[in-house]
């Protein structure tokens, strides 16, 4: 069913006009709609990505250059929200900032489109850097329609948006997918640009039902800030260009030149972050305390990320080369895959909300430690079941269809147990200096699991192989069960935070 415009009574003052979008400002159908579009070309894209880099009609790359890139590419999405956001409180303001990112967004899946392999890495990155402008931008637009965070209808908001990234992320592969594998690669990247395209016009047209401040600059850059930052932009982008110029022109130039640069910025940047907030003297000594605590649970998330993301990549492409790609006889795309988390967090998510009230109504709901180390447990429990798949591929046969499910499905409710808890720890546990800051450094957290996938493929480890897959899953468990013995230590450091 359509989503349903309806009149309502709006008290005064409230932002958006009087019509509403479930009870909710109308500005959030603006919103609903440019995220569900972005997500559709986002994940039909990377539906795509790693069957494309395989094939022989595409790059046809190793496994382990394909995760690589993979990898590196997911990692800098998530890397590249903190200077997106950056964009958006000093030079932009988040409407413009979000209006400039879709704009980039197309014209990477545009360049994607071009049956040119040169042109190829110049459209992943600009996804990647429209993809980082518009992720942090588009939220802090939701937040704006409401009076504040005691605004009743707030929660309920942010809950219809996020449906909105799940329904893009189920189509996208359904229909992207389907073009792209059975049809054209090409053409399915480009219909990635077309959802980009349909997103940025509502966009546009429906941005005068937006909070007035979506299109404020909160704190604008000083003059002398702005000539300070393009001189330091500058410096960077000439040794890089000259760098690469020597490398080129020396004849020494391969691909890992740039992989292994920006798999080191994935861990290194997510650590320095970390250091620089926890060395920051101006915290009080309760500050101080919940970050150490928080370092637990961005470590724990790390480990969960680099296993989970590889449900794109390692498991793609294994389902590709040695998966029965059929239920009862009816053969489907693999990048059909790609659909089945969306659809289970669709259908997962209010049950286990309303599982966690009820527990909480008789004082019976784990504690965020326990929900975290419950999750890190069933992500390494997701490769553990892996192993029988990868046995059956290697006894010659192709594994059925519904292992990859199972483990897809196991991965979903780690997600479930990790992901929201720790969006919300993020926010409690966060210093007042970096309050706003600390959301970007959540996703960090995916970066540098990605960016350790990254740099495992650039080695040459095989990601799809037995033992790897063994000890990347006792690596979890075991990091649950840690985070589960040390949950009394840990719960002294985040002081008052539940």
């Amino acid at each position: 069913m359509a989503p349903s415009l309806t009149k309502d009574s709006v008290s005064p003052g409230t932002p958006g006009s009087e019509r509403t979008f479930f009870g909710q400002p109308r500005g959030l159908a603006t919103l609903f709609m440019t995220e569900m579009w972005e997500r559709f070309s986002y994940y039909g894209m990377r539906a795509l990505l790693p069957l494309y880099l395989v094939a022989p009609g595409g790059l046809h790359l190793n496994a382990a250059a394909a995760t690589a890139i993979y990898s590196v590419y997911v990692s800098l999405v998530y890397l590249l929200a903190m200077p997106g956001g950056w964009f958006g409180d000093r030079v932009w303001g988040p409407r413009k900032t979000v209006a400039v990112a879709g704009g980039v967004i197309m014209l990477g899946h545009l360049t994607l489109a071009l049956p040119l392999s040169g042109t190829f890495y110049m459209g992943l990155g600009l996804v990647a850097i429209g993809s980082g402008l518009l992720k942090a931008n588009i939220s802090t637009m939701v937040g704006h329609l409401y009076d504040g965070p005691d605004d009743p209808r707030r929660d309920g908001g942010f809950t219809v948006f996020y449906m909105g990234i799940n329904l893009g992320a189920f189509a996208a592969p359904l229909v992207i997918g389907t073009i792209g594998e059975n049809v054209n690669w090409h053409l399915g990247f480009a219909l990635a640009a077309l959802g980009m395209a349909l997103g940025l016009a509502q966009f546009l047209i429906g941005s005068r039902h937006l909070a007035p401040r979506s299109s404020v600059v909160p704190t604008p850059l000083s003059a002398e800030e702005k000539v300070s930052t393009l001189r330091k932009a500058a410096i960077w982008a000439g040794i890089a260009v000259v760098f690469y110029a020597i490398v080129g022109f020396s004849g020494h130039y391969t691909l890992n030149w740039i992989l292994v640069p920006l798999t080191l910025l994935g861990v290194i940047i997510p650590t320095m972050v970390l250091v620089r907030i926890k060395r920051d003297n101006s915290l009080d000594r309760v500050e101080q305390s919940k970050m150490s605590a928080y370092i637990w649970f961005f470590v724990a998330a790390a480990v969960f990320w680099m296993i989970y993301d590889q449900g794109g990549s390692t498991l793609a492409i294994f389902a590709d080369s040695s998966a029965e790609n059929s239920v009862f006889g009816w053969s489907f795309p693999v990048s059909w895959y790609q659909s089945v988390n969306p659809v289970l967090i669709m259908a997962l998510a209010p049950v286990f909300a309303w599982f966690w009230l009820a527990l909480n109504r008789r004082g019976k709901e784990p504690s965020t430690i326990v929900k975290f180390a419950s999750g890190l447990v069933l992500v390494g429990a997701s490769f553990f079941l892996f192993l029988a798949p990868l046995s059956i591929a290697e006894g010659g046969h192709k594994a059925a269809a519904m292992w990859l499910v199972a483990i897809y499905f196991v991965q979903t409710v780690g997600e479930l147990l990790l992901s929201p808890v720790g969006l919300s720890v993020t926010t409690k546990m966060a210093p007042a200096k970096y309050a706003s800051q600390m959301m970007g450094v959540w996703f960090l957290a995916v970066t540098a699991g990605d960016a350790t996938t990254g740099l495992l493929s650039i080695a040459g480890v095989g990601l799809n192989g037995m033992n790897v897959v063994a000890l990347e899953a006792t690596l979890a468990v075991v990091a649950g069960v840690a985070v589960w013995m040390y949950r009394n230590r840990v719960k002294q450091l985040m002081g008052g935070v539940h």
